[in-house]
């Protein structure tokens, strides 16, 4: 059976380097399931790789939406199973990579079962307007404490989401959310480890390095779009706050540090649910891909 090779982990784990590396090995493209990573204007403040970077390992999901038509995780799905099942014609392995695990799980585990409701929905978007951020995270850790626990708890939309779920089915949507599709291929889930000092250091070098490459012209490119859903996220809401005179660029330096932080726990909490997952210590990048491929070619 064909198999897809998942790597996961939190940011500025490492994902893109041993991802390119073990594509190159498998003689493979990747497909990214980084959901920032999608939208072309969003480049330095997402940590693209760079073309040096790719390696000349063909990237799917890359630069290949626009902020203006945000990608949900159905979608993504839907598209990328499409082009998965293409891709599995001419290759045995795929690769798929990526921090976002809602949309690692869009591919891995599948979204479609999950009823959607228009008119609960805009309910909900109209109590947010009214009532603000907290009053949903209340209601959702009220309602759904396994699920608050591993959500993006100031993106409106995945609460929303969630509640509007609750409200349709009288169920959890964290409960829902475990009903796992049938895929044609085999899924070995990887996700890199980090002792946590090691993780947070290497998060602070990268936003510094956000900030020497251009984080606040891009972010000063994109001020139209301001209240478009992708821009509402770590290392481009706080560079939006210095822009409007807020707060100063070393107050949100220090906020975009401290919420990719925040982001990286909740990437692990996320990891930490997926049954089977195989975590990987971060060491040399060919110890990491003898693991790899001991596991992905153990007869299953």
């Amino acid at each position: 059976m064909k198999k897809l090779i998942v790597i996961a982990g939190p940011t500025a784990s490492g994902k893109t380097m041993l991802s390119v590396d073990l594509a190159k090995q498998f003689d493979c493209p990747i497909i990214s399931a980084d959901s920032r990573q999608f939208y072309k204007e969003m480049t330095i403040g997402t940590a693209k790789p760079s073309y040096e970077e790719m390696n000349g390992v063909t990237h799917y999901f890359i630069n290949s939406h626009s902020i203006k038509k945000p990608l949900t995780a159905g979608q993504f799905e839907n598209e990328a199973i499409e082009l998965i099942t293409e891709l599995f014609k001419t290759h045995d392995q795929l690769i798929l990579v990526g921090g976002s695990g809602m949309f690692i799980d869009a591919i891995v585990f599948g979204t479609d079962k999950i009823p959607h409701s228009k008119e609960v929905r805009k309910k909900w978007n109209g109590i947010f307007e009214k009532q603000g951020l907290p009053y949903l995270q209340h209601q959702l850790s009220t309602k759904d404490p396994e699920y608050y626990a591993q959500v993006d708890t100031k993106n409106p939309v995945r609460l929303i989401r969630a509640l509007e779920v609750i409200e349709l089915t009288n169920q959890k949507y964290s409960d829902l959310r475990q009903n796992k599709v049938q895929r044609g291929f085999t899924t070995h889930y990887f996700v890199i480890e980090h002792p946590r000092e090691l993780l947070y250091d290497r998060i602070n070098m990268r936003v510094d390095e956000m900030i020497s490459n251009g984080l606040i012209d891009e972010v000063k490119g994109l001020i139209t779009y301001k209240d478009t859903q992708p821009l509402n996220t770590v290392g481009y809401k706080e560079v939006f706050e210095y822009l409007e005179g807020n707060i100063s660029l070393e107050r949100a330096t220090e906020l975009i540090k401290k919420n990719t932080r925040n982001y990286a726990k909740r990437q692990l909490t996320w990891f930490k649910r997926v049954q089977n997952a195989k975590w990987i210590k971060f060491s040399t990048i060919t110890s990491m891909i003898n693991v790899i491929k001991t596991e992905v070619h153990t007869p299953e």
